[in-house]
């Protein structure tokens, strides 16, 4: 079984004197199931399914109902909370009353479907994320002799810009096996599963939809001109471009603004958190050395790390792109609360790299294929100290 960044605010929440309700986010198939039923075996406390009506009806809001759960448990696991979102009033009820601990898994937002009966938990929750592997957890998994490392590091880098980095996909022995899930998880997950949540009436649109997006990697995204090129209503692309954004699906990177005039852009960069859900919409799993789109592919991994070490690390940063009207371009800015910026270039190879162009003092990377292993350590070494303010 693999071991996940997560767990140590597991550990640490469990262990502490704080009683918030901890929700743990990410898209299904991800390893969340797994964690809570681990959770469930070394508490030994059982772990109610929201899948299920029966375990989500024990979780009414009335107190007859709730005191019920919390005689026996001081610590309640659910799993997949978002299919039940009129359960927060039950949370807020456990929260404010009785002496619990709740940790809840959910792959989509609470808000959704359920109309008057939700509760924003405002104050009483915190969260954490369990996303697709990182490159962090795998190497945290898979240690290697030095004189190994960089071998590791290419194959690595190959085998996750092929098949991207679900864990079950990731574990899988064979390709077949791996395209073969990857497929499983698309049809059923991205497809199914988050239309039925948000009634979403066209399946066949927003594969479509993201199915432009991905062809698009590296690139900024006109909702119009996918609207248009579909035939379908811009308002109803945009809808599901933010449903696939909440869930776990898309990572949205807006332009970095300026007062600098020059600057300009009002459409954003969309990048898959996985690409090998990516690699499925474009039928392609050809080594990287073969496709006309390895550019944007080994764009899309660097951004999807430095996002999922970002909330992995619960950083206070937030990512952007900057371009001007001449066309020069950043490829990513790391902005943190204090205003304190990273520039990086992105480049397949270290040559031709571009002029160092972002106007605001900053400190410059550029990340290749021959070192993105340790420059994005060391970005997300600066995402752990927070940039701090100098006292």
């Amino acid at each position: 079984m693999l071991k996940r960044a997560v767990e140590a605010d597991l550990k640490s929440y469990i262990k502490g004197k704080d009683r918030k309700i901890f929700f743990l986010w990410g898209p299904r198939r991800s390893g969340k199931t797994t964690l809570l039923k681990k959770l469930s075996h070394s508490l030994k406390v059982p772990m109610f399914n929201f899948d299920l009506q029966s375990d989500a009806e024990k979780f009414a809001p009335r107190r007859e109902v709730l005191e019920k759960i919390v005689s026996e448990h001081s610590i309640i696991l659910i799993d997949e909370v978002q299919n039940y979102p009129e359960s927060t009033l039950a949370l807020k009820i456990l929260h404010d009353e009785y002496n619990v601990k709740i940790i809840a898994t959910g792959s989509s937002e609470l808000r959704q479907k359920s109309g008057k009966d939700f509760d924003t938990l405002a104050g009483r929750s915190t969260e954490s994320f369990c996303l697709p592997l990182s490159i962090a957890e795998i190497a945290d998994n898979a240690p290697v002799f030095a004189y190994d490392q960089k071998v590791f590091e290419q194959n690595l880098m190959t085998n996750l810009q092929i098949f991207g980095a679900y864990p079950e996909v990731y574990l899988a022995s064979t390709h077949q096996a791996k395209i073969a899930l990857l497929q499983n998880i698309f049809d059923t997950y991205v497809l199914k599963d988050i239309a039925k949540i948000y009634d979403l009436k066209n399946q066949k649109l927003a594969k479509d939809i993201l199915t432009k997006i991905a062809l698009q990697l590296g690139s900024e995204v006109s909702v119009r001109e996918i609207a248009n090129s579909l035939q379908a209503n811009v308002s109803t692309v945009a809808n599901y471009i933010e449903i696939f954004i909440k869930n776990y699906i898309l990572i949205p990177l807006p332009s970095f603004k300026t007062n600098i005039r020059r600057v300009v852009s009002e459409n954003r960069k969309l990048f898959f958190y996985d690409l090998g859900i990516r690699n499925i919409l474009v039928k392609d799993f050809r080594e990287t050395n073969l496709r006309p789109d390895k550019g944007g592919v080994f764009e899309n991994f660097i951004v999807s790390e430095l996002e999922k070490g970002r909330k992995n690390l619960h950083a206070n940063q937030n990512l952007y792109f900057y371009r001007e009207y001449g066309g020069r371009e950043v490829d990513l800015i790391v902005e943190d609360y204090y205003k304190h910026y990273l520039s990086v270039e992105i480049k397949i190879s270290g040559k031709n790299i571009k002029k160092n162009i972002f106007p605001l003092p900053h400190t410059f990377f550029t990340i290749d294929t021959t070192n993105y292993f340790e420059t994005i350590k060391k970005i997300q070494r600066i995402f752990q100290g927070g940039h701090r303010h100098p006292d």
